[in-house]
């Protein structure tokens, strides 16, 4: 009865997020019930992005990416992320000024535009300089083919209006961002850079996934220090990083 009682619960998500204005307490009162079922699924199964796009459609909205992510591990994720980074921003931003190389072009590009635009999203936007920032992000034009950039397993797309100039380092206002998973454009017409990376970052959790190899540091960086979460034993990077906030 209870298995009956909970594949009604899920269809009745799926047909609801096909409304054109979801019934926001319902859905989220369907993935509270359904959260143990999908938990199971996601740990156990292991499904592919496309499945759970279409078992699942609701988890891939931004307020239940947070939501979800408080189911696991009870912590709010958007507020603790921007809080965290606010913190050490000032200490952040000096310790990657320093950086050379492909990661340092970028970090100071990111320095740059502290001074002249949105200079409070711009610090929200981390890196752990041991990292390469460049094979998570990719850009493209509004115009281009949603398959010609769906190559990384997992990424952001800083997609550009026609006729903008794109830089290795990439541009941080582009005029919209995507989220892309197994190749896959799960989440798009998001605001800015750090907030895709905020739900990025919840989508791991929700989703159960690794990792990318060259942004590991970067999001235990903000597991293990900005969140406090997991094992309070840190890499030797991570805690070089985390004694040098501290001076």
């Amino acid at each position: 009865m209870l298995w009956k009682s909970l594949e009604g619960a899920c269809k009745d998500l799926v047909d609801e997020m096909q409304k054109r204005t979801p019934n926001g307490p319902l859905v989220k009162q369907k993935m509270d019930q359904t959260f143990a079922l999908r938990r199971k699924e996601v740990v156990e199964s292991e499904p592919a992005i496309s499945t759970m796009v279409r078992c699942w459609p609701a988890l891939f909205t931004e307020d239940q990416v947070f939501m979800e992510f408080s189911r696991i591990v009870g912590k709010n994720l958007k507020t603790e992320f921007y809080e965290s980074i606010d913190r050490h921003s000032h200490r952040l931003l000096e310790l990657f000024g320093s950086k050379r190389g492909n990661v340092g072009q970028l970090l100071t590009h990111i320095l740059q535009q502290t001074n002249t635009t949105e200079p409070t999203e711009c610090q929200r936007a981390s890196y752990h300089p041991g990292d390469n920032p460049t094979d998570l992000f990719k850009g493209g034009f509004e115009s281009d083919d949603e398959d010609s950039f769906c190559d990384p397993d997992i990424g952001i797309l800083l997609i550009e209006r026609e006729g903008a100039v794109l830089t290795s380092s990439q541009h941080l206002s582009p005029a919209s961002l995507e989220i892309i998973i197994e190749g896959e454009v799960v989440m798009d017409n998001i605001q800015d850079l750090p907030k895709a990376m905020c739900i990025l970052f919840g989508l791991m959790y929700a989703l159960h996934l690794n990792y990318p190899k060259t942004m590991k540091l970067t999001f235990q960086f903000i597991q293990q220090v900005l969140l406090l979460l997991g094992h309070t034993d840190l890499k030797p990077k991570l805690q070089t990083l985390k004694n040098q906030l501290a001076m």
